[in-house]
């Protein structure tokens, strides 16, 4: 089991290139069919400065920046038990190509449910850019069964 006294737990903190190759990739991975996602052009004509971040992308980034081994193990949790439980994002600015996005995250919960069969840790990350405008709040959860 995970254990409560990581409630509060920093974890290391990292920054991220956003590509507008990527954003592409990704835009049309998920089905994407705005072309404000993979034209400058159309991008720059709607009022963005660049090609913008897809509202989920964000979660791809964090999971770049962390060492999974690393987090797995302070949780003591196992890769072959665990589940992708929860994600959320709260949006405060828009983050585009070129930006540079820092994730500072930390442990902000650790409970269990069905008497100890299904263990959730939650971690909450602020993503910042470059000029440390406050871009987005990521939070996700892991449950380990």
């Amino acid at each position: 089991m995970a254990d409560k006294s990581l409630i509060g737990h920093k974890l290391d903190k990292f920054s991220v290139d956003v590509e507008k190759g990527r954003l592409r990739f990704f835009a049309k991975a998920i089905g994407e069919t705005d072309p404000v996602y993979t034209s400058e052009a159309a991008a720059i004509a709607a009022g963005h400065k660049a090609l913008p971040v897809p509202p989920t992308f964000l979660k791809c980034l964090e999971g770049e920046g962390r060492d999974l081994t690393a987090f797995l193990k302070l949780c003591n949790f196992d890769l072959g038990r665990i589940l992708h439980a929860e994600q959320s994002f709260v949006y405060h600015a828009m983050a585009y190509a070129g930006d540079v996005l820092t994730f500072n995250a930390s442990i902000t919960d650790v409970y269990e449910k069905k008497g100890g069969a299904l263990q959730f840790v939650v971690m909450e990350s602020r993503v910042t850019n470059q000029d440390g405008v406050h871009i987005a709040d990521v939070r996700s959860s892991l449950v380990q069964r």
